[in-house]
C-alpha cells in the first residue's frame, strides 16, 4: 500500500499543471510541496517570513535583465538584521580607502590599521593573531566577515567609518537603512556613537591617523518596534515585549539591491553604486564565495567546525556534506534573536542556472527574547535549505533564451580553482 501511494503521489505531481509566474508564484510555489513547507505556510505571519526571488535572464550578448517575485515583503514589518549588516559596511570601509587615496594618502585596503582606546567601552587593537604576521587591515577583517561572519571584524569597519558616515553615506544612496551599534558588544547609544581612534601605519610611519568619531547628530527611528511577549533580563523573565527601536534596521528588499549593487554594478542606478575598483570588486565576490575550507589565513581550512554551509543557509541549512563543486553561493547571512535571514546569488556553473534569493524568518516561537530557545535547527535551518532547493529545482527546468555565460563568477580561491565545464 505505501509504495502504491508513493507510486500514485508521483503521479499526481506529474499532472500538475506549470506554474503561473504571477504574483503569487512563490506561495503556490511552496503549496506543491506540503510536506515541507505546509507549516511554515500556516504559520507565516507568526514566523514573519519574507522571500525575494529574482529571475535573471540574459540577452545575446549576456547582458542582465531581472524580475523579482516576492512573498510577504514588506519593509515596515522590522526583522533584526543580525550580521548582515556586515556587508555594506564591507564595501563603505572599501569606498573609504579609495577615497583617501583620492586625498593623497598612501595606503591601501592592505595597510596595517590599528585601533586606540579612547572613550568608556573602547576596546584598542594592536595585532591580529588570525592575520600574516599578526597584522590588521581592512581587508583581512572584510575577508573574516565574509568568509565565517566574524563580529569583531564588523566592529573594526564600523569604527573606522562611524556612527554618522555609515548612515548618512547609505542615506545619499537611497538605502532605506539605519546601522547604530557594534555586534556581540553590549555598549550604550552613547558608546556606539563614539569610535575608537584609527592609525594606519607603514614602516613603523604613521600615514594616516584618524581621531574618535563623535556621531553629535539624534538618529530617530521612525516609529517604535516592540516584538514578543518578554525577554530575559539579568536572569529575570520581563514580561513585556523587547524594544528593537534603536537596534539595527535593514529591510529585506534593501539587502537585495546592495548585493546586486556589488555583484551587477553596470545594472543599478548610479547614486546606489559604491565606489570601488575592479580588484575591490572581485576581492569581495571572491571571499563572499569562497569557503572555510578553500581558507588558508585565517586558518579556516583547519577548523573541522567550519562546514561548507556554516554561513551557506539557502539550499544548504546547517548541512555537514560538502557542497557541489558546481554551485557557488556569493551571499551574507545573520541569525540572531531567533532572526534567521540569507540573502544569496545561487550559480550553477554546470548547468547554466544563476538567480538571486533573500529570505528571512523568526524562529521566536515562543515569543522570549534573550532566553537562547530559538527553533533554527527545527524550523529555520530546514526551511531556508528547502526554500532555496525549492527555487533551484525551479531554475533548473526554467526555460531561457540564451544560456548565460558565468565565466565572470569563476574565480580562483585560497586553496582551490572552480572550473567551467564545457559544451
Amino acid at each position: 500500500m505505501r509504495v502504491f501511494l508513493s507510486i500514485l503521489f508521483l503521479v499526481l505531481l506529474a499532472c500538475q499543471p506549470p506554474l503561473i509566474e504571477d504574483e503569487s508564484f512563490l506561495s503556490n510555489l511552496m503549496k506543491r510541496d506540503p510536506k515541507n513547507f505546509q507549516y511554515v505556510l500556516n504559520n507565516s505571519d507568526t514566523l514573519q517570513i519574507q522571500i525575494i526571488y529574482t529571475q535573471i535572464n540574459r540577452d545575446s550578448i549576456n547582458r542582465p535583465s531581472f524580475r523579482s517575485f516576492y512573498y510577504h515583503v514588506d519593509s515596515t514589518d522590522y526583522f533584526y538584521p543580525a550580521s548582515t549588516v556586515k556587508l555594506p559596511q564591507v564595501l563603505l570601509a572599501l569606498e573609504k580607502i579609495n577615497e583617501l587615496r583620492a586625498a593623497g594618502f598612501r595606503l591601501d585596503k592592505f595597510t596595517a590599521m590599528y585601533h586606540d582606546s579612547l572613550y568608556q567601552g573602547h576596546q584598542a587593537v594592536k595585532w591580529d593573531t588570525t592575520a600574516v604576521d599578526s597584522v590588521p587591515s581592512v581587508a583581512h577583517y572584510a575577508k573574516k566577515i565574509m568568509v565565517v561572519s566574524d563580529n569583531d571584524a564588523f566592529n573594526r569597519l564600523y569604527e573606522f567609518l562611524g556612527q554618522k558616515a555609515t548612515n548618512d553615506i547609505l542615506k545619499s544612496k537611497e538605502y532605506n537603512v539605519r546601522f547604530l551599534h557594534r555586534l556581540e558588544r553590549p555598549l550604550s547609544p552613547d558608546q556606539n556613537r563614539h569610535t575608537e581612534a584609527v592609525r594606519f601605519v607603514r614602516h613603523d610611519s604613521i600615514i594616516y591617523q584618524q581621531p574618535m568619531l563623535v556621531n553629535s547628530d539624534s538618529i530617530k527611528a521612525p516609529r517604535k518596534v516592540f516584538k514578543g511577549l518578554g525577554y530575559i533580563k539579568a536572569d529575570s523573565l520581563a514580561r513585556k515585549p523587547f524594544d528593537f527601536t534603536y537596534k539595527n534596521s535593514y529591510p529585506l528588499q534593501e539587502q537585495q539591491e546592495i548585493l546586486k549593487a556589488i555583484l551587477f554594478p553596470e545594472y543599478v542606478d548610479p547614486k546606489r553604486k559604491f565606489n570601488l575598483t575592479e580588484e575591490d570588486r572581485k576581492f569581495v565576490i571572491k571571499y563572499m564565495s569562497q569557503l572555510p575550507g578553500e581558507t588558508k589565513t585565517p586558518r579556516y581550512h583547519k577548523d573541522t567546525t567550519l562546514y561548507d554551509a556554516y554561513c551557506k543557509f539557502l539550499m544548504y541549512g546547517e548541512d555537514k556534506t560538502p557542497i557541489p563543486k558546481n554551485i557557488r553561493i556569493f551571499n551574507k547571512v545573520g541569525d540572531a534573536y531567533g532572526y534567521l535571514i540569507d540573502n544569496a546569488y545561487i550559480v550553477d556553473f554546470e548547468n547554466g542556472v544563476e538567480f538571486m534569493l533573500s529570505a528571512v524568518i523568526n524562529t521566536n516561537t515562543d515569543g522570549i527574547y534573550n532566553d537562547g530557545k530559538y527553533e533554527y535547527k527545527t524550523i529555520g535551518y530546514p526551511f531556508m535549505k528547502n526554500i532555496g532547493q525549492a527555487i533551484y529545482n525551479y531554475e533548473l527546468k526554467r526555460k531561457r533564451k540564451h544560456k548565460p555565460n558565468l565565466q565572470e563568477f569563476v574565480l580562483k580561491y585560497d586553496t582551490s580553482v572552480v572550473t567551467l565545464k564545457r559544451d
